[in-house]
């Protein structure tokens, strides 16, 4: 393909590297994609399943999996990132729902940090991982979909249009959504309102 002339793999975007997978079939595009995409999709599938590694793997290998069995569906000039997370976000669901957890609130247990003998910043890093776990505590308390809607726009840094496509809702939904998300962790961390 004319992309490859003047560009070396590593070079090309996210969308014309799709576009050598959709049309040529092209391994060394699709190998491409995957360093680019694999971490980051098992480190969103670990916080979504509750920090399963094996089963963030396996979650992982579908949804490239999916990519090349569906690569034919991409449609050209549209961005790679919202359709591989459409990928993941349905393999999320449906396992909330092969769990029965869809609907459900889930408690995280309290791990025991330790704490470092020496630092010059050590209250600031207390005081962070204070936040750090108050926050995971409140997102595990959060049905999955909304826990999954803060991880597409707070972690993922997907954009609102992104994520309604991938969830397969209205803009304005997920601008109503994420608001009363936002509103509601602001008003169950209040104490840490500095660093909101």
């Amino acid at each position: 393909m004319m992309l490859r002339l003047f560009k070396s793999i590593r070079q090309l975007s996210d969308e014309e590297l799709m576009v050598l997978v959709r049309k040529d079939d092209d391994e060394s595009a699709f190998d491409e994609l995957y360093r680019r995409y694999a971490r980051r999709l098992h480190g969103f599938f670990f916080r979504m399943l509750g920090g399963d590694a094996e089963q963030a793997a396996d979650f992982t290998q579908e949804v490239f999996l999916r990519l090349w069995s569906f690569r034919e569906r991409y449609k050209v000039g549209s961005a790679v990132s919202p359709w591989l997370f459409t990928f993941a976000y349905n393999l999320c669901r449906n396992e909330y729902r092969q769990r029965a957890l869809w609907a459900e609130d889930t408690m995280m247990d309290d791990k025991g940090v330790e704490e470092p003998l020496f630092e010059e910043d050590y209250e600031q890093r207390l005081d962070d991982e204070e936040f750090d776990r108050a926050l995971m505590a409140e997102l595990e308390r959060m049905t999955p979909e909304r826990r999954m809607l803060f991880a597409l726009r707070f972690e993922e840094e997907l954009t609102v249009r992104q994520i309604a496509e991938i969830m397969g809702v209205a803009e304005g939904t997920i601008k109503s959504r994420l608001h009363s998300l936002v509103i509601g962790l602001q008003t169950k961390m209040r104490k840490y309102a500095a660093e909101l």
